[in-house]
């Protein structure tokens, strides 16, 4: 089966988190049951993650039965086709249990395993960010636009997301506090919504570790697409999760990978 075009894919974008939001959204600020799928440590996940996911996979099947699909909460079926959905019902799962609206679904397709599109789409707000690597545009509350990311000139001046630093290694933990004394400002517990910043020229920087597919394939294209790049931290493809670093400038993300190298 052909791939779809370009305008069709970006609608079923918006199908997919149409169904994902009316999955998520009694969920959000209400008695929901979290549940620990870790040993160790503390991974929540709730209803609403699972129920999501099943929605959107529902439709993928419908609309898609040769495509392939990896997801967070139901593992992956037909991963080795030529286009895989990568799902992440709600990225930022801590924020969504205790009511932040800093969360989001990420949808994103590989194509001959490469992101070619993505959406971040955020129910409780109502905005949605997405792009397919050659442009990103964003609708919501502010209306419909085409999004870029800005130029940051130098370290000094850029503003830096990450999760968490205590979700580091040691080691990972010592490289990114090099690049954090050299920014001039880092913020903590965006999730998926720091790429987003970037995208639309917010912020400048998003330094991880430990992400899975799921976390990151979306936000390639978005990122990307609005000007900036996402690599590992070695500069290799990020689509595989691992250390990841986003940036909206091209001549800032090779001073945050000669940081993170050092």
């Amino acid at each position: 089966m052909a791939l779809p075009d370009a305008e069709s894919l970006a609608r079923f974008l918006d199908v997919l988190a149409d169904a994902a939001t009316k999955a998520i959204m009694p969920h959000f600020r209400a008695s929901t049951a979290v549940t620990n799928k870790a040993d160790g440590h503390f991974d929540p996940v709730t209803a609403a993650d699972r129920e999501a996911e099943a929605a959107m996979r529902q439709l993928i099947a419908a609309h898609y039965p040769d495509h392939g699909i990896v997801g967070e909460e139901y593992g992956p079926e037909r991963e080795d086709a030529r286009h895989v959905w990568v799902l992440d019902p709600i990225d930022g799962t801590r924020s969504f249990i205790t009511g932040l609206p800093v969360w989001g679904t990420l949808i994103g397709l590989l194509e001959d395993g490469r992101p070619r599109l993505g959406m971040m789409a955020q129910p409780f707000t109502g905005e949605r960010f997405a792009g397919d690597g050659g442009r990103a545009w964003y609708t919501g509350p502010g209306g419909e636009r085409t999004i870029r990311s800005r130029a940051a000139g130098s370290l000094d001046e850029a503003i830096m997301f990450t999760t968490s630093p205590y979700l580091f290694s040691p080691e990972e933990g010592e490289r990114y506090r090099t690049v954090e004394r050299a920014v001039r400002m880092a913020r903590y517990g965006q999730d998926c919504y720091g790429y987003a910043m970037v995208a639309a020229g917010n912020a400048d920087i998003v330094v991880e570790a430990g992400l899975q597919s799921y976390d990151i394939v979306a936000l390639i294209p978005v990122v990307e697409g609005a000007g900036g790049r996402v690599t590992s931290w070695t500069g290799g493809s990020a689509a595989g999760g691992g250390r990841v670093c986003a940036t909206g400038d091209a001549r800032i993300h090779e001073a945050v990978l000669a940081l993170l190298a050092a």
